[in-house]
């Protein structure tokens, strides 16, 4: 067997090395043959990085290197193109300071590459002279390659005065590549987010933006027809179905993709775990949706548009966008209102669905131990089944959080908290669960289905305890059961009423509804 390229970015080292590869390169000839400048947005570990790579490797002439592969006969091997190729992914930059010595520094260490020597002090006129220099030096145009044009930025979200300062900063040097136009034969972006026109891309303007391109749809990632002919022989014994269910569903209008970087240490652990996730933690992320009170059912279905999905602002950040351009939800399916596109973005897999309910759990609860133990309780009480013990559950759960942490917390006070709560640690187990599910009669809250059981929730928030029994009242009114009547063995209809005062269950009925 072939060694797994797990974390290797370098075109080079895999090519030369006994590596695994899934070959992109066509998208390299498409790339050069129908254009000049491009943009392309993927999540972290999206094998951006090594796309990148691979163009460079082409660009210098590197034909040893694509052996066997759709570029070895597409390209003309006898021209070589000087090459500047940057990346901001090594280190944080906490200011505009570190930013500029992170500039000076590549440039320095491209002035070295290429025998050059520069004269000019300033960041933008020196990345101007070194265009102008490579180009004199070879007589060909010149090719910029930059890799995480965006993760100075993002580095300080949460510091908006310095996410500015680094932004124009940013936009200062950026804004050589489009004045340097004559000099240059392909330019190639990449990063997680695309800031608004009207920012960052203002000075950026030339660039195609191939995000969603469906030309480009799997230009990084792996089809599954891709996995199944490349690594057929580490696929032997694995549950394909499970596979996909963890790992696929990333759609960027085309066939989905997988993460590679979930794929190749699956295929090396055999084990089926969080990888992709526990690479970053979206702790600012988290922290918005709490801010703007989102209810975190929410998230397994929004709908968007161009617009909200193709900027990132951050004087004004989005959830939506935010939860897109970081990987987390992805595109369900796409319809057309008149000349927009309006898009339904939905969790990507299951691997992804179950770890972020679980990482927002531990900013909607305040005791990690106690969660832990109540999700195996829970699915415990839901083997059973008791609903006695579920309300007691959650009522223990809501009656054991301080006083104090209200006060110093926002997010149990707006209604969306309580079944946010139940969403999360139903979700966090791995539970099939739907938010806002649709019948003929309206939406169900939340539905929740384990084997042959269905569970149908509906919640509502009261001032009073009124006796009104309203939740479950609204289950049978509208016949939300009726669409599972046929499906299950056993179907619960449960409702949940919370007191805002009281913060806390003042009313849970249910009642099981006999196939």
């Amino acid at each position: 067997m072939k060694k797994l390229p797990i974390g290797i970015q370098s075109f080079d080292k895999i090519r030369s090395d006994d590596f695994y590869y899934v070959d992109k390169t066509r998208y390299v000839h498409e790339l050069t043959q129908k254009g000049q400048y491009y943009f392309l947005s993927r999540p972290r570990r999206f094998g951006k990085s090594l796309f990148l790579d691979t163009l460079k490797q082409a660009f210098a002439g590197k034909k040893e290197y694509f052996s066997g592969l759709y570029l070895e006969h597409h390209w003309d091997w006898d021209v070589c193109y000087p090459v500047i190729s940057l990346s901001f992914g090594t280190g944080v930059v906490v200011n505009r300071s570190e930013l500029d010595n992170s500039i000076f520094s590549m440039l320095r260490e491209q002035t070295n590459l290429h025998g050059l020597t520069l004269e000019e002090t300033a960041i933008p006129f020196k990345f101007r002279e070194l265009i102008i220099k490579l180009h004199d030096q070879h007589q060909k145009k010149v090719v910029i390659l930059i890799d995480e044009y965006d993760k100075p930025i993002l580095d300080n979200i949460e510091n908006q005065d310095i996410a500015r300062e680094i932004h124009e900063g940013l936009k200062n040097f950026y804004s050589v590549i489009k004045d340097c136009d004559q000099y240059l034969k392909f330019v190639f972006l990449t990063g997680i987010s695309k800031f608004s026109k009207v920012s960052l891309f203002s000075v950026l303007n030339n660039l195609e933006d191939i995000t969603l391109d469906p030309d480009y749809a799997t230009i990084c990632g792996y089809t599954h027809d891709e996995l199944s002919v490349t690594l057929a022989d580490r696929l032997c014994g694995v549950d394909i179905q499970k596979l996909r269910r963890w790992y696929d569903g990333y759609n960027f209008m085309g066939d989905h993709v997988y993460n590679p970087f979930d794929i190749l240490l699956f295929l090396k652990h055999h084990q089926f775990q969080n990888y992709w996730f526990e690479t970053g933690t979206p702790t600012f992320l988290i922290k918005l949706l709490l801010k703007r009170q989102y209810p975190i059912p929410k998230i397994e279905r929004i709908v968007a548009t161009d617009q909200l999905l193709g900027s990132f602002d951050v004087q004004q950040i989005e959830v939506e966008t935010l939860l897109f351009q970081t990987g987390y939800l992805t595109i369900g399916s796409v319809r057309k209102v008149f000349d927009s596109s309006v898009y339904t973005l939905v969790y990507p897999n299951y691997e992804v669905k179950r770890s972020l309910t679980d990482f927002i759990l531990g900013y909607l609860t305040h005791n990690s131990q106690a969660r832990e133990e109540n999700k195996l309780s829970l699915l415990d009480i839901l083997m059973t089944p008791d609903m006695d013990r579920l309300r007691d559950l959650f009522h223990s759960f809501f009656a054991s959080i301080p006083h104090d942490w209200y006060r110093k917390n926002q997010i149990a006070k707006y209604e969306g908290y309580y079944a946010s709560v139940f969403y999360c640690y139903f979700t966090a187990l791995g539970l099939d669960v739907t938010a806002e599910d649709t019948t003929n009669h309206g939406r169900i809250d939340l539905t929740v289905k384990l084997e042959q059981r269905i569970f149908i929730l509906e919640f509502k928030v009261v001032d009073l305890n009124t006796g009104k029994n309203s939740a479950l009242k609204q289950i049978k009114e509208k016949a939300y059961h009726e669409k599972y009547r046929a499906d299950a063995d056993e179907l619960y209809l449960i409702g949940v009423e919370f007191n805002r005062k009281d913060r806390n269950i003042v009313r849970f009925e249910y009642e099981k509804m006999e196939r």
